[in-house]
């Protein structure tokens, strides 16, 4: 029935039986035969003929559109079948935001790598705009990033977890002394957040109006800078924490409060629908897994 259905796109495609039978290399009379019998399968009628003519009945359009993604899922699970067994280098990139701290994204990594030791796994961090363009411009299959916007339909998004933020600071700060901080009390220090120069307004704007964050804000280039700035108590960091999350001892942190309750940061695991093969879905279904043992 695929090979039939194949020639019943192309028949609508080309808005002709000839032009279809020509692109599949067969005769006029073979792709009517072929229709008829698809038509017969289904007990339906796909086509009304008229003279040389044909226009789509209302089930015809139907199944046409529904067919384009069946289709296009078959393709896809073929091909990826093939690499599987043919072993053809097979890639898969993941990159995480720079701010999260905890093990549950190593678990997973160190659990796909386990199971799938020929697959060429490559692993980066980012700032949040540096993951999401990476994304969009495919450099990237899968990210592991902060909800931010609405969900986009051309993507998989799929909810993992609600972190608590926290913000680092140096270990000899007064502010070991208190169990949280209230996000209503400015911070002595500036908030210090990771971002080129091209996305800082989006960066501060983004801790200042939604988080809530009043106060100075400054930039590092890296995360490693922006950490080296905390140890030496020049301002705080944000970060979200995780299952098993620890800092050196020449960090402390503490979570912070608005309103008498902890601020939660939803993180989500991100891949284009276009691209979602049997690798990014079973790293997608292991980090689920990961957060939900949290």
């Amino acid at each position: 029935m695929l090979k039939q259905i194949k020639y019943f796109q192309s028949v609508v495609e080309e808005n002709s039986f000839t032009k279809a039978a020509d692109s599949h290399f067969i005769s006029q009379s073979a792709i009517s035969q072929q229709i008829r019998s698809l038509e017969a399968e289904l007990g339906v009628t796909l086509l009304t003929r008229k003279n040389r003519g044909f226009e789509l009945t209302e089930a015809g359009r139907y199944f046409y559109e529904k067919s384009l993604a069946l289709v296009a899922d078959f393709d896809a699970l073929c091909q990826e079948t093939q690499a599987i067994a043919n072993q053809q280098a097979a890639q898969l990139s993941v990159g995480y935001l720079y701010s999260y701290e905890g093990s549950e994204i190593q678990e997973a990594i160190a659990s796909f790598a386990s199971q799938f030791p020929d697959v060429a796994l490559t692993v980066k961090t980012g700032t949040h705009d540096q993951l999401y363009d990476d994304l969009r411009f495919g450099k990237i299959d899968l990210v592991i990033n902060d909800q931010r916007r609405a969900f986009s339909t051309d993507y998989e998004n799929l909810v993992l977890t609600d972190l608590p933020l926290y913000v680092a600071f140096a270990a000899f700060n007064p502010h070991t002394k208190e169990e949280v901080l209230a996000i209503e009390n400015p911070l002595d220090k500036p908030l210090i957040l990771v971002a080129d120069s091209q996305q800082e307004e989006t960066e501060r704007a983004y801790y200042r109006d939604y988080i809530g964050f009043s106060g100075d804000m400054q930039f590092a280039p890296s995360a490693t800078e922006a950490k080296m700035s905390v140890v030496a108590n020049r301002g705080y960091l944000p970060l979200e924490f995780g299952k098993g999350a620890s800092l050196p001892p020449t960090l402390s942190c503490r979570p912070i409060y608005k309103q008498g309750k902890p601020i939660l940061r939803r993180m989500c695991a991100f891949w284009k629908k276009d691209n979602s093969g049997y690798y990014v879905e079973t790293m997608a279904e292991m980090l689920a897994k990961t957060f939900q043992q949290n």
